[in-house]
Formats: structure tokens, sequence, C-alpha cells
């Protein structure tokens, strides 16, 4: 409990009153007089603050949010006074939040449930909990404040931006992937399985028509076939420092599992399997899953994955992915490349290709282009734009030397990378390589 700026105004006050009754004795009386009531008035005000049992709250969040992504959360207020209840009030929000519209003040009807709703979003992924909300109630006369602590803790989770996912399944309900920037090339026909038997259709390919078919019905028929299946992605994201730089408002690392999120959406679409296993500090492990209804498992696996300040060991890496991974896959490492990694990263892809398929992902800086595209007006800006030109130069020898070794590499923005690892995917499956 605490005085209010008015119960201040009244003690200052009173108390002119007695320095004045301190020069005119004729006074004192009344100061006296005036400090009895003010004490009597003080008194009964505090007696008009509600207990704590007569305010009560509740708090409905979603029980999920999506990185960056607002939500809206209620918190419902009511009391047991029979006079309204002028408030100050400010949830109890999680780390790594922000919030519009509070705190909020307002007066509480009597009787009646008042509801306050207000956005949020989280600047960082994980389990997240609310703690108490904080309702300052003031006294009938406003003399007087109380603090109070009602709506308990709710826990949530705050899971990657996972609406390039939805919005690829949106589209690929009514099959405009081609919106997105994904492409469904044509599946060389060595690589599909027979599906089914159908009419024959204007377009279709003469090699496809089913000869002992057509003489049976006495009309044109042809094959139908699909993609192969039962295949088997590992993803591989590197969880070490390197990953920390800041994109735009996401880190590098949240954008590589925005990425993973879509391809694995996809893989699990296409009937494959999507399995995750973290290195630089994360040893975390997600065996295989297959089906579309797995995609809630690979988001409750992957929503709270944190860098660390471990190095990237690729080596090491590419032993556990061999350790666990017995049958053949497609292995995607996601990463940011140094020149310093030449050695390593070859070691690791050579020994994991006696057995798998290996792509390495790799996030370009876009900051770092657009520096380079600034115009050069001082000194300062051309020795700047010197250092780009030389970190591209040895960036562009390390892919170079990847892709002589044979081993397929994806160079995107962070923006670009998950549509342009899709079409990665897609375009070794039509191949056939996996």
């Amino acid at each position: 409990m605490r005085p209010t700026t008015r119960f201040l105004k009244l003690i200052g006050a009173w108390i002119l009153l007695g320095i004045g009754a301190s020069i005119w004795p004729d006074l004192k009386t009344g100061w006296f007089g005036a400090g009895f009531v003010l004490l009597l008035v003080s008194l009964a005000d505090i007696a008009s603050l509600p207990r704590k049992n007569q305010i009560k709250a509740a708090r409905a969040a979603p029980g999920r949010f999506a990185l960056g992504v607002r939500g809206a959360v209620t918190l419902s207020l009511q009391h047991d006074l029979k006079r309204p209840l002028p408030v100050r009030m400010h949830d109890g929000l999680p780390p790594w939040s922000e919030a519009d519209g509070l705190p909020w003040s307002g007066v509480l009807p009597p009787g009646e449930v008042a509801r306050l709703t207000y956005d949020l979003h989280f600047t960082r992924r994980g389990a997240q909990t609310f703690s108490a909300a904080h309702v300052l109630a003031r006294s009938s006369l406003g003399l007087w404040e109380n603090l109070y602590r009602v709506a308990g803790g709710t826990d949530t989770r705050c899971y990657p931006d996972y609406e390039p996912v939805v919005r690829f399944a949106l589209l690929a309900t009514a099959n405009r992937e081609e919106q997105m920037g994904i492409v469904k090339r044509r599946r060389a026909g060595a690589t599909l399985d027979f599906h089914q038997l159908r009419e024959y259709q204007d377009g279709d390919v003469l090699s496809r028509i089913d000869w002992k078919a057509t003489s049976r019905r006495q009309t044109l028929v042809s094959r139908d076939y699909e993609e192969q299946r039962n295949q088997t992605i590992i993803l591989v994201p590197d969880c070490g420092r390197r990953m920390r730089a800041m994109d735009g408002e996401l880190s590098q690392f949240d954008h590589c599992l925005n990425a993973m999120l879509l391809i694995s959406f996809i893989a699990l679409r296409q009937g494959d399997e999507a399995g995750i296993i973290g290195f630089g500090g994360v040893q975390r492990w997600l065996k295989p899953v297959k089906g579309a209804a797995s995609m809630p498992k690979l988001l409750n696996h992957i929503y709270d994955y944190e860098t660390t300040g471990e190095p990237s060991d690729f080596i090491e890496a590419a032993e556990r992915v061999l350790a666990r991974q017995k049958r053949r896959a497609l292995v995607i490492f996601l990463t940011n490349l140094r020149t310093e990694d030449s050695t390593h990263l070859l070691s690791a892809v050579r020994l994991l290709q006696r057995r798998h398929m290996t792509i390495v992902a790799t996030l370009r800086e876009a900051e770092m282009e657009q520096r380079a595209a600034t115009p050069v007006r001082s000194l300062h800006d051309a020795l700047g734009f010197g250092a780009l030109c030389s970190y591209f130069q040895e960036r562009e020898r390390l892919l170079q030397n990847l892709r002589a070794s044979r081993i397929m590499t994806v160079d995107e923005t962070a923006q670009h990378l998950p549509v342009a690892l899709a079409n990665r995917y897609l375009d070794i499956k039509a191949a056939g390589m996996i």
C-alpha cells in the first residue's frame, strides 16, 4: 500500500498550515483539527481498498506463437466491490516479449467483467511463461493505492515463423506452388513408380500409353506414375556461434530453422521422412519421422533450439550422422561458411559421401551485398569496398572448391534460402539421385 499524489498534496497543505500556526498561534487549533480529520479520513479510505480475494483475473493466451508474429492476449478482470474501481494494470510479460497497449489504466465497473486485449510478439523462440499480472487499485477517495498480483502463470511456446510453410500448403492446395518460386520439374521415368491407369489426355507422352489396356477397352489408356517415396532427409543445422549474426529482425539461425520447416513439410508431403541432428553445441537427435501428421513433432523438437558459443566441428557432425543414420539419405548441412572451413568441411563431406548424398547450404549476408552496392565517396569507403571484394572472392573460391569436389551447394541470402533449398531437393528427387 502506498499514498497517492492527492494524499501527499493534502499532507503538504497540512504542513504549510502547521508552519502558519507556528507564526500565528491563533491557527494552532485549526491545524490540530485538520490533522485529526485528515487522519480519520485517510484511515477510512484505507478500509475502502479491496481485499486480496476481491479482485479476480484470468488470462487467455494462445498456446503457441510464431517468432516475430503478433498474437492477441486477453485479460479478464472483475471485482466484488459495489463501487467503480480505478486501476492501472500491467501484465507479467515473459522475457523476450514486446507488447502494445500496456500498461493500461481504466475504471472497472461493479458486477461486470472487463476484458483487455493487447498484441504481443516474441523476439526469441522457446518455452515462455507469463507471471502474475500487476493491478494497482485506488481507494474510493483516491488517497491510497495497493498492488495486487492476479492471474497466475500461463505457459506458452514460441515457434519458428512457419508462415512460408502455411503459404506453401495453401498454394499447393490449388496447385500453384510456382507463385512461391517452387518449381515442380518433370520427373524422369526411371525415378517414378507406377501408380494407376487412367484415360488418355491431350499432351500425354505416347510412351506412357498402355496398349494392352487400350486394346481391351477400345480407348486410349495412359499409365500414371508417382515419384519414389520412403526416402530419408537428414537436416543438420549449425548451432554454433557463427549463426548468431542478425540478418534483418531474425538471426541467421532462425532463418535456417524456417528453411528446415519448409523442406521438412515438402518432404513429408512427398512421402519421404525427415530427421534432424544438431551440431556446434546442440547434440539433440530426432529420428526420421514420416507423414504430414508428423509436422507438429518436428516443430516441438526444434522450437527451442538455440545457438551456443562453441565452435562448429563438421567432422564430428559427420561422424554422428553416420552413427545415427545407417540407411542412405540426403544429408543437408545448414551453416554460414568461412574460408577457414575448407579443409574440415571437405573431410566431413567426403566421409558422408561414402554412404549418403550431401548438400551444403550456406547463408549469404544480405548486409554485405548492400554495403558493396553503396557508392564509394571517400577513402574510408574505398578501403571498405576493397575488404568486401576480398571477402566475396574468398567465399566464391571456397564454394568453387566444394563444387570441384562434386559437393552440391546452395548459396543464398536468408530470405531466399527456403525456396532455393526446396527447389534443390525436388531437383534431386527428379534425377533419382537419393
